[in-house]
Protein backbone atom coordinates (compact mmCIF):
# COMPACT_ATOMS: atom_id res chain seq x y z
CA UNK A 1 0.00 0.00 0.00
CA UNK A 2 1.33 3.70 -0.97
CA UNK A 3 2.08 5.31 2.12
CA UNK A 4 2.24 9.00 1.53
CA UNK A 5 5.67 11.42 2.73
CA UNK A 6 5.43 13.99 5.03
CA UNK A 7 5.67 17.58 3.07
CA UNK A 8 9.43 18.70 3.53
CA UNK A 9 9.43 22.17 3.93
CA UNK A 10 11.52 24.55 1.95
CA UNK A 11 13.97 26.28 3.91
CA UNK A 12 15.44 29.16 0.94
CA UNK A 13 13.96 30.13 -2.41
CA UNK A 14 15.00 28.32 -5.20
CA UNK A 15 15.29 24.98 -3.43
CA UNK A 16 12.25 23.33 -5.88
CA UNK A 17 9.70 25.23 -7.87
CA UNK A 18 6.50 24.05 -8.90
CA UNK A 19 5.53 24.58 -12.51
CA UNK A 20 2.37 23.93 -14.32
CA UNK A 21 -0.06 24.83 -17.22
CA UNK A 22 -3.68 25.94 -17.38
CA UNK A 23 -5.91 26.28 -20.24
CA UNK A 24 -7.38 29.16 -20.29
CA UNK A 25 -11.01 29.17 -20.25
CA UNK A 26 -12.95 29.69 -24.28
CA UNK A 27 -15.09 31.72 -22.17
CA UNK A 28 -12.62 34.70 -21.53
CA UNK A 29 -11.78 34.84 -25.29
CA UNK A 30 -13.59 37.55 -27.95
CA UNK A 31 -13.15 38.93 -30.93
CA UNK A 32 -10.45 37.66 -32.83
CA UNK A 33 -9.45 35.16 -30.24
CA UNK A 34 -12.24 33.47 -30.31
CA UNK A 35 -11.89 29.87 -31.28
CA UNK A 36 -8.05 30.11 -30.53
CA UNK A 37 -6.79 28.37 -27.53
CA UNK A 38 -4.40 30.43 -25.20
CA UNK A 39 -2.39 28.71 -22.40
CA UNK A 40 -1.11 29.95 -18.66
CA UNK A 41 2.68 28.74 -17.82
CA UNK A 42 3.02 28.89 -13.86
CA UNK A 43 6.17 28.85 -11.60
CA UNK A 44 6.04 28.95 -7.68
CA UNK A 45 8.86 29.01 -5.47
CA UNK A 46 7.28 26.79 -2.44
CA UNK A 47 9.52 28.95 -0.20
CA UNK A 48 8.22 32.41 -0.61
CA UNK A 49 5.48 31.27 -2.95
CA UNK A 50 6.94 33.62 -5.72
CA UNK A 51 5.06 33.28 -8.74
CA UNK A 52 6.34 33.88 -12.37
CA UNK A 53 3.72 33.34 -14.95
CA UNK A 54 4.04 33.69 -18.85
CA UNK A 55 1.31 33.15 -21.71
CA UNK A 56 1.49 31.03 -24.56
CA UNK A 57 -0.19 30.45 -27.62
CA UNK A 58 0.92 26.78 -27.91
CA UNK A 59 1.45 23.49 -25.33
CA UNK A 60 4.14 22.04 -26.17
CA UNK A 61 7.75 21.20 -24.74
CA UNK A 62 9.18 24.16 -26.75
CA UNK A 63 7.28 26.67 -24.96
CA UNK A 64 7.94 24.92 -21.25
CA UNK A 65 11.85 25.27 -22.41
CA UNK A 66 10.91 28.88 -23.50
CA UNK A 67 9.50 29.28 -19.87
CA UNK A 68 11.90 27.76 -18.10
CA UNK A 69 14.55 29.94 -19.39
CA UNK A 70 12.61 33.53 -18.94
CA UNK A 71 11.86 32.14 -15.46
CA UNK A 72 15.46 31.46 -14.44
CA UNK A 73 16.03 34.72 -16.14
CA UNK A 74 13.37 36.22 -14.04
CA UNK A 75 13.85 34.58 -10.64
CA UNK A 76 16.80 36.00 -8.45
CA UNK A 77 18.46 33.69 -7.48
CA UNK A 78 19.72 30.22 -8.58
CA UNK A 79 17.01 27.33 -8.95
CA UNK A 80 18.04 24.13 -7.68
CA UNK A 81 14.85 21.67 -8.40
CA UNK A 82 12.02 21.79 -10.58
CA UNK A 83 8.66 19.91 -9.67
CA UNK A 84 5.95 19.26 -12.32
CA UNK A 85 3.42 16.81 -13.38
CA UNK A 86 4.15 14.25 -15.96
CA UNK A 87 2.30 16.13 -19.14
CA UNK A 88 3.83 15.14 -22.68
CA UNK A 89 4.73 18.88 -22.15
CA UNK A 90 7.68 18.45 -19.63
CA UNK A 91 8.42 14.21 -19.94
CA UNK A 92 8.14 11.32 -21.84
CA UNK A 93 7.87 9.15 -18.82
CA UNK A 94 4.86 7.83 -19.79
CA UNK A 95 5.30 8.38 -23.78
CA UNK A 96 5.06 4.55 -25.64
CA UNK A 97 8.40 3.65 -27.66
CA UNK A 98 9.64 6.53 -30.01
CA UNK A 99 12.67 6.64 -31.82
CA UNK A 100 13.08 9.84 -30.96
CA UNK A 101 15.63 10.93 -28.04
CA UNK A 102 15.04 10.00 -24.50
CA UNK A 103 13.88 13.34 -22.98
CA UNK A 104 11.79 16.63 -23.80
CA UNK A 105 13.16 19.73 -25.19
CA UNK A 106 12.45 20.66 -21.22
CA UNK A 107 14.33 17.78 -19.95
CA UNK A 108 17.46 18.82 -21.60
CA UNK A 109 17.16 22.68 -21.27
CA UNK A 110 16.89 21.21 -17.09
CA UNK A 111 20.19 19.40 -17.73
CA UNK A 112 22.04 21.82 -19.43
CA UNK A 113 21.01 24.10 -16.76
CA UNK A 114 21.99 22.21 -13.97
CA UNK A 115 18.21 21.73 -12.61
CA UNK A 116 17.10 18.46 -11.09
CA UNK A 117 13.76 17.38 -12.20
CA UNK A 118 11.05 15.94 -9.71
CA UNK A 119 8.37 14.62 -11.22
CA UNK A 120 5.29 14.31 -9.09
CA UNK A 121 3.32 10.87 -8.79
CA UNK A 122 0.54 10.43 -11.42
CA UNK A 123 -2.65 11.49 -11.09
CA UNK A 124 -1.92 13.20 -8.24
CA UNK A 125 -2.16 17.15 -8.85
CA UNK A 126 -2.25 17.87 -4.88
CA UNK A 127 1.31 16.92 -4.77
CA UNK A 128 1.88 20.31 -7.25
CA UNK A 129 -0.63 22.06 -5.03
CA UNK A 130 0.91 25.10 -4.31
CA UNK A 131 -0.15 25.94 -8.41
CA UNK A 132 -2.64 23.82 -8.68
CA UNK A 133 -4.19 26.46 -5.66
CA UNK A 134 -2.68 29.51 -7.75
CA UNK A 135 -4.78 27.69 -10.64
CA UNK A 136 -7.84 28.02 -8.92
CA UNK A 137 -7.45 31.53 -7.68
CA UNK A 138 -7.29 32.65 -11.14
CA UNK A 139 -10.14 31.07 -12.09
CA UNK A 140 -11.87 33.57 -8.81
CA UNK A 141 -10.06 36.46 -9.09
CA UNK A 142 -9.11 36.57 -12.82
CA UNK A 143 -10.91 34.33 -15.41
CA UNK A 144 -14.16 34.93 -13.97
CA UNK A 145 -14.05 38.70 -14.74
CA UNK A 146 -11.71 39.49 -18.05
CA UNK A 147 -11.86 38.87 -20.90
CA UNK A 148 -9.28 39.19 -23.93
CA UNK A 149 -9.31 40.08 -27.61
CA UNK A 150 -6.27 39.11 -28.40
CA UNK A 151 -3.42 37.07 -27.33
CA UNK A 152 -1.53 40.21 -27.04
CA UNK A 153 -4.21 41.52 -24.71
CA UNK A 154 -4.61 38.22 -22.87
CA UNK A 155 -0.96 38.72 -22.41
CA UNK A 156 -0.30 42.04 -20.70
CA UNK A 157 -3.38 41.73 -19.21
CA UNK A 158 -2.29 38.27 -17.37
CA UNK A 159 1.16 40.00 -16.32
CA UNK A 160 -0.47 43.02 -14.50
CA UNK A 161 -2.78 40.59 -12.39
CA UNK A 162 0.12 38.31 -11.36
CA UNK A 163 2.21 41.87 -10.43
CA UNK A 164 -0.41 43.55 -8.62
CA UNK A 165 -2.79 40.86 -7.63
CA UNK A 166 -0.76 37.58 -6.35
CA UNK A 167 2.76 38.50 -5.84
CA UNK A 168 2.22 41.67 -3.61
CA UNK A 169 -0.99 40.37 -1.74
CA UNK A 170 0.04 39.35 2.16
CA UNK A 171 -0.57 35.15 2.58
CA UNK A 172 -1.25 33.75 6.10
CA UNK A 173 1.40 31.37 5.44
CA UNK A 174 3.99 33.96 5.03
CA UNK A 175 3.40 35.64 8.47
CA UNK A 176 1.39 37.98 6.33
CA UNK A 177 4.07 39.27 3.70
CA UNK A 178 3.73 39.08 0.13
CA UNK A 179 5.76 37.02 -1.55
CA UNK A 180 7.46 39.68 -3.21
CA UNK A 181 8.21 40.84 0.35
CA UNK A 182 9.54 37.85 1.26
CA UNK A 183 11.53 37.04 -1.37
CA UNK A 184 12.85 40.90 -0.88
CA UNK A 185 13.81 40.35 2.52
CA UNK A 186 15.23 36.83 2.33
CA UNK A 187 17.98 38.14 -0.41
CA UNK A 188 18.50 41.25 1.59
CA UNK A 189 18.64 39.69 4.89
CA UNK A 190 18.87 36.26 5.02
CA UNK A 191 15.93 35.68 7.30
CA UNK A 192 12.63 34.03 6.65
CA UNK A 193 9.12 34.83 8.06
CA UNK A 194 8.95 32.67 10.80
Amino acid sequence: KYVPKPYEQMLYPGQRVQIDVKFVPSACLTGEAKGKRFYQYTAIDEFSRWRYVEAFEEHSTYSSMIFLMHLVQAFPMPIECVQTDNGPEFTKRFAKASLDEDCTLFERKLKELGIKHKKIRPFTPRHNGKVERSHRKDNERFYATHCFFSFEDFSRQLKRYNYRDYNCFPMRPLGWKSPKDTLHDFIKYGVTYV
